[in-house]
């Protein structure tokens, strides 16, 4: 399971990115409109959002971070979050949950990202068969999900991979 803190930020993090993305636009479209059910409504959903995300049933976790990237992130291309996207916490669980959302593949940068190390960790992941290199280049996604599944098990079933600051491989 999930440590607390790392709910707590999940949770915070999904209130943020939905009252920014889509309750504060509504605010200018409908100023006279009364927003506070859906802001409460939002602060209640959001942790139940949080604990299915950090939960036991991965297919729901996948289920959910699918959606949330594809209401808080629409586009007419796919989704290709920068890099420091993948330090936030909706970012660490997408890694974690559902890898890349547009990638079976991604640059030896971007894996490091997703794993919160450096692009010289992804190359030495990958020289000691740690990560698979992908032959159009990069490394897997598949992989690198592997990987993070390894270090969750490894860190006593913890929750997602700690980011900020903790460089390892």
């Amino acid at each position: 399971m999930a440590t607390t803190s790392e709910h707590v930020d999940l949770r915070d993090d999904l209130v943020r990115l939905v009252t920014s993305r889509l309750l504060d636009p509504l605010q200018i479209l409908l100023p006279t409109a009364d927003l506070d059910r859906l802001r409460e409504r939002v602060r209640i959903d959001a942790e139940m959002w949080a604990a299915q995300l950090l939960g036991a049933d991965e297919a729901l976790a996948r289920q959910v971070v699918i959606r949330m990237v594809a209401v808080l992130y629409p586009g007419d291309a796919p989704f290709d979050p920068p890099e420091t996207w993948w330090a936030t916490p909706l970012g660490r669980v997408a890694a974690w949950r559902a890898g890349h959302p547009a990638r079976d593949h991604v640059s030896f940068s971007v894996a490091g990202a997703m794993l919160g190390i450096t692009r010289q960790g992804v190359h030495d992941l990958v020289n000691r068969d740690k990560l698979r290199r992908h032959p159009d280049g990069g490394v897997t996604v598949a992989s690198v999900r592997a990987r993070l599944d390894q270090r969750r098990e490894h860190d006593g079933d913890t929750g997602p991979i700690r980011h900020a600051g903790h460089r390892r491989t």
